[in-house]
């Protein structure tokens, strides 16, 4: 029962929800994530913790990036069920709709950069 649990605390919040539906759209860095949902940096970091420790996200370092996907469900039933479900629920909800048409504008390139300070 530990395993179903931890996977409906994750999703039990809604950003969590929106960065799983973000990811399911293609793999992305934690300022793309950031920048699209307009949360600071800590606060995306836990929710990608929360995800990643549930088993509903993975991450893989490429450099000095580290890009996180949705898993491939083979941790948990209970994951992949959700995450095969979570592709076809909230196809109706315009906020959610309105997010993942913003997230292929993205550049990591841009938006790292703006973040980091003039020398």
């Amino acid at each position: 029962m530990e395993a179903f649990v931890s996977v409906m605390k994750a999703l039990s919040d809604p950003n969590r929800v929106r960065i799983v539906k973000m990811l399911q759209q293609r793999m992305m860095c934690v300022c793309e994530l950031q920048a699209a949902l307009r949360l600071a940096q800590p606060t995306v970091s836990k929710h990608l913790k929360v995800l990643e420790e549930a088993g509903l996200v993975s991450r893989k370092k490429d450099g000095l990036w580290v890009n996180y996907a949705v898993s491939d469900g083979s941790r948990s039933p209970y994951v992949a069920s959700m995450l095969g479900n979570l592709r076809h629920w909230l196809s109706e909800d315009r906020e959610l709709t309105d997010l993942l048409n913003t997230i292929a504008d993205l550049d990591r390139n841009v938006l790292c950069a703006r973040e980091t300070p003039a020398a």
